[in-house]
């Protein structure tokens, strides 16, 4: 007998980022604190290497939430301050990139997984990435947030990488079967 699979969006981080956006935006202050927490979220981990590490994205919140400019020669923490601020720019369409993230349902996908030996789990998590469109991790999807792409015509038509959503976060599940 086969164990269901059940896959989890998880959205902890991408909710937490939508404050810190929506705050700053408004002119209010974030705490350190709060961007360290989001900094050490365990999925954010994926994002860090030699060049940009954890105390590296504070420092790009940090510098975003003060209003200061970013003094960096570091690729990713730019690309990191110039996606947060791109949030920021337009929250309509922030928010029309993450409705579409809580209306993911991917039952359809953990019903074919579960005859295949699927693990009984499967997270898939979005986080504000730099550069990499996707990680694996065991069990995990770990998707860049920032490559969610709403069409502005038509918000039926959420792509990834020019893949409807949902069918590009069953590839990567299915990747990691």
């Amino acid at each position: 007998m086969f164990l269901m699979t059940r896959i989890n969006v998880k959205l902890d981080v991408i909710e937490s980022m939508l404050f810190f956006w929506k705050a700053t935006n408004e002119r209010e202050k974030v705490g350190e604190a709060y961007m360290v927490g989001i900094t050490d979220y365990d999925v954010m981990k994926h994002l860090y290497q030699d060049d940009f590490d954890a105390e590296a994205a504070r420092e790009v919140l940090s510098a975003i939430s003060n209003r200061e400019i970013l003094n960096t020669t570091s690729k990713k923490s730019r690309k990191f301050w110039n996606n947060n601020m791109w949030m920021m720019e337009d929250l309509e369409y922030t928010d029309m990139m993450v409705a579409p993230l809580k209306q993911l349902n991917l039952d359809d996908v953990a019903e074919e997984l579960t005859a295949s030996g699927a693990p009984e789990t499967i997270e898939v998590h979005f986080i504000p990435g730099h550069h990499d469109v996707y990680y694996k991790d065991e069990n995990k999807v770990i998707i860049n947030f920032f490559r969610v792409k709403p069409d502005l015509m038509d918000d039926s038509i959420v792509t990834i990488e020019d893949q409807p959503l949902k069918d590009y976060v069953a590839d990567r599940i299915k990747e990691l079967i």
